[in-house]
């Protein structure tokens, strides 16, 4: 099925809409004084498993990397959003916190952007690339086997990663958050940790089929954290609140570690990010160095 970019666009314009001033950043959100500062660097991949398209990504080190040990490894979609200093989320600085605090391991971050094709015109914005729907919106092992084989053997040059799957975390937001879901539920094996925000697991490109995929199959080892909010979209794709409403009761059905989220905000990232540090310190409690 072929989804009209345009109407994909419509969806993520709300990013920037109905934003909830009940949802405000907190301390580990902000800039600490006395916080090793981890560092982020911008480069650009073109792609094979996703033929013809090139895409920006960045890379965030801990200060406390020293590379003697292996570090974990948290890959986020749309990446532009997520490693933005001054908006919803500022990933690189609640990092810098956590890590600090030990309430989450040395993790190195992957931030990328989704695919653009290299004979279109160049996009508005990252929200418009071509190839956002086709990554992101498919329920298929496919964008998994792009981290797999191009970008983690990539980061690996570099970076001694673990490849325990408890060590391997994947986010996103919206269709990217059904991505993540995604990429864990068919490469478990390395990957067992999910957090998604104002998932997509919708009617886009099928993605509405996951709560009785989870109720009919055996469960897997994938730890879940989902957010969303009742104001989140209504339209021809479905219900993204009552979506999220059947991911959590299926997951609760067989038994999952899973953990949800809820608010009143809209499809945008002001409540997921104001809760993220805590969500992270969920996510990552069972490997963290002052885990109990």
């Amino acid at each position: 099925m072929k989804t009209n970019i345009s109407l994909v666009a419509g969806i993520l314009s709300c990013f920037f809409l109905n934003a909830q001033s009940e949802y405000q950043l907190g301390a580990n959100s902000q800039v600490q004084e006395n916080v090793p500062k981890g560092t982020v660097v911008k480069k650009v991949w073109e792609s094979t498993v996703f033929q013809n398209t090139i895409r920006d990504y960045y890379v965030y080190v801990p200060a406390q990397y020293d590379g003697t040990t292996e570090a974990a490894l948290m890959v986020f979609q749309d990446g532009h959003a997520y490693v933005n200093l001054e908006g919803d989320y500022r990933v690189p600085t609640v990092f810098d916190n956590l890590i600090a605090q030990q309430k989450m391991p040395i993790t190195i971050g992957l931030f990328i952007n989704p695919g653009h094709d290299k004979d279109a015109p160049e996009a508005e914005s990252p929200w418009r690339v071509t190839n956002r729907s086709v990554e992101y919106d498919e329920v298929s092992g496919t964008y998994g086997d792009f981290l797999l084989q191009e970008m983690i053997p990539e980061l690996k040059k570099s970076y001694n990663i673990s490849d325990d799957p408890k060590m391997n975390a994947v986010c996103g937001l919206s269709s990217g958050g059904i991505c993540a879901f995604t990429v864990a539920w068919f490469h478990t094996d390395r990957f067992q940790k999910v957090m998604s925000h104002i998932g997509s697991f919708t009617d886009i490109r099928g993605g509405h089929n996951y709560p009785p995929m989870i109720r009919k199959n055996e469960p897997k080892d994938i730890k879940v954290f989902l957010q969303d909010g009742s104001g989140d979209l209504n339209n021809q794709y479905g219900n993204w609140w009552l979506a999220n409403l059947q991911m959590e009761s299926a997951l609760k059905f067989k038994g999952y570690n899973y953990k949800f989220v809820s608010g009143t905000g809209g499809h945008d990232g002001v409540h997921a990010g104001s809760i993220l540090p805590e969500s992270l310190e969920w996510l990552w409690s069972d490997v963290a160095p002052n885990h109990q």
